[in-house]
């Protein structure tokens, strides 16, 4: 990362007034689960976890840091800034979270079978490997950070880009993450996403 963009993040976060861990507020996790359906694998085991609002971003002048910050001190890197692409696509080597830093959004989760959802400013949603997503609408200003567990390899695939049982393997082969990117150690994605045989 540029010496220039480390000290303008720096410099927000300072004058955010507030750190990191006084951002966040316990919010209940709703989850959703979505099936295979032959062109979207999704994931068997684990459901993608949206938390309402977990994050006070009006509180911090650098809201994309806020997020970048907290995940990656809980253990959630490789950081990025951008929105969601308009086109079906998911990850088979890695779980990813989603951080909404300012507008709101609609996107499609679980393929062209799934849900839309609306992900509004301060919104995390928390994607297990193999989940299917697609920005359906979306506010000019919507801007997102995403990150993914250390260790993660990433990789971006769309339906029928390759054999569908071996994806299936690729996904059953990516382990829980050990943290909650929001909650930590102790945070309820360790709760929910327990391999179910």
């Amino acid at each position: 990362m540029p010496i220039l963009k480390r000290a303008k993040r720096a410099v927000g976060r300072v004058a955010g007034g507030k750190s990191i861990p006084n951002l966040v507020r316990t919010r209940t996790a709703n989850t959703y689960r979505f099936g295979d359906d032959g062109e979207t694998p999704n994931n068997a085991h684990f459901p993608l976890v949206h938390y309402l609002s977990p994050i006070r971003l009006a509180t911090h002048r650098d809201p994309a840091g806020a997020f970048e910050e907290l995940f990656a001190s809980n253990g959630w890197k490789d950081s990025w800034q951008d929105g969601i692409y308009d086109f079906l696509h998911f990850h088979t080597h890695s779980h990813e979270v989603l951080g909404i830093v300012r507008g709101t959004g609609c996107v499609q989760f679980g393929g062209l079978r799934g849900r839309p959802l609306h992900a509004n400013a301060g919104d995390v949603i928390i994607l297990p490997a193999g989940t299917g997503h697609q920005r359906l609408s979306a506010s000019e200003d919507f801007l997102v950070v995403g990150a993914y567990p250390e260790g993660s390899a990433y990789d971006e695939l769309r339906p029928r880009q390759r054999n569908h049982d071996r994806l299936l393997g690729d996904i059953e082969a990516v382990p829980p993450p050990k943290t909650d990117p929001v909650y930590g150690a102790n945070g309820p994605l360790r709760q929910l996403w327990v391999r179910s045989n």
